[in-house]
């Protein structure tokens, strides 16, 4: 039976007795590369080591270490930034945060027997998602032509029961821009969605991450692939990539095709990308001549990009986001996440820590977030 550390809990009992990385490296005579591999779940003590490290912190050898199959492991999915690399220890990070929501599961106001409904049969057929994304936009109140805004999608996620949690984590620096985890115990899905992004590409993200929802079953390049084709899909549906299609096609030249393609886009306020990739799935579907404009539609969703504020500055202004307006946000995103992690926090006296490791942030911004909840 697989073995590791309870981070989550040696993180507080650490901060609990005044204990810093390099003094338990020194404590307990290991180099601070040891150290941090262990605190960052990359390796696992030797026994002697392990004892020692639960005499340190005052912790049983219960609440150190954690036992679990790999059945039981979260299972994860990263949307991430352009030109980062998923490492091991990207994947053990998500896997250490997946297992600190566990603790927060009895308190969501889930159904406890019923499962949300998923598809059947989830495919990339062009028809099949055209349809599918036809349903899900007549559930959510928009018609075929519409623009939809992220909030139609909130819906739809509280409809399967997911744990939408807003996060701060920049601009830069961070390796993903949204997280999805599964619990499998618990049957439980959590999507971490960054708000320090653009505008245009924000609402693909929840698409996509809905995408990942209905179709659990689809693990890997699959589940990637569909979720693409289902976000693209229900921003830009095939009524509008038609309409697309004909007006990108009389256009004089490549730079007036670009052109129009971003108007589109300023239109339905989505990348234009998106609507380049749509109007061309719809071509090839029609048997008609794709558009083919190279790398200038890349450049001009970048031009775009830079003519908006990010998703955090529209939301909170320039000056950002103080903690009671953050967790208010997440209320408006229906998400029971800030609710059923107060709750937790009030009954386990759990610190600031905990707050910082599951939603990945400085210990700073972590504790005013603390002092908001309990």
């Amino acid at each position: 039976m697989e073995k590791r550390l309870a981070l989550e809990t040696l993180s507080d009992a650490m901060e609990r007795v005044g204990l810093s990385g390099a003094t338990l490296a020194r404590e307990l005579g290991v180099s601070r590369e040891t150290a941090s591999k262990w605190l960052n779940g990359k390796s696992f003590p030797r026994p002697d080591k392990l004892l020692r490290l639960a005499l340190l912190t005052e912790l049983r050898l219960s609440e150190l270490v954690v036992r679990g199959s790999p059945e039981s492991e979260p299972v994860i999915a990263f949307r991430k930034r352009a030109g980062s690399k998923t490492t091991e220890k990207h994947v053990a990070h998500a896997k250490e945060m997946g297992l600190l929501l566990k603790p927060l599961v009895s308190y969501l106001p889930f159904d406890e027997f019923i499962r949300p409904s998923t598809l059947k049969k989830p495919s990339t057929d062009y028809d099949y998602v055209q349809r599918l994304v036809a349903q899900v936009r007549e559930n959510v109140g928009i018609t075929a032509t519409e623009a939809l805004d992220y909030r139609h999608l909130i819906k739809r996620f509280s409809d399967t029961q997911t744990v939408l949690i807003p996060v701060l984590w920049g601009k830069k620096g961070h390796h993903e821009n949204a997280l999805h985890i599964f619990l499998p115990d618990s049957e439980t899905t959590w999507v971490y969605l960054n708000l320090d992004v653009e505008v245009h590409d924000f609402k693909f993200w929840m698409a996509h991450e809905l995408g990942h929802v209905l179709a659990p079953q689809l693990v890997g390049n699959d589940g990637e692939d569909f979720a693409d084709a289902f976000a693209g899909a229900l921003l830009f549906p095939k009524p509008l990539a038609r309409q697309g299609y004909n007006l990108i096609a009389k256009a004089k030249n490549d730079g007036h095709r670009v052109n129009r393609i971003k108007n589109i886009a300023e239109e339905h306020l989505i990348s234009p990308i998106t609507v380049y990739y749509e109007v061309n799935h719809y071509a090839k579907s029609q048997g008609l001549s794709p558009v083919n404009l190279g790398n200038g539609i890349f450049g001009a969703a970048k031009n775009l990009s830079k003519e908006y504020f990010s998703v955090s500055e529209a939301i909170f202004g320039q000056e950002g986001a103080i903690a009671k307006d953050y967790v208010a946000f997440a209320e408006e995103l229906q998400s029971p996440f800030f609710d059923a992690l107060g709750s937790y926090l009030r009954d386990t006296k759990k610190g600031p820590g905990y707050v910082q490791s599951v939603l990945d942030i400085p210990l700073m911004d972590a504790r005013e977030i603390h002092t908001e909840l309990v």
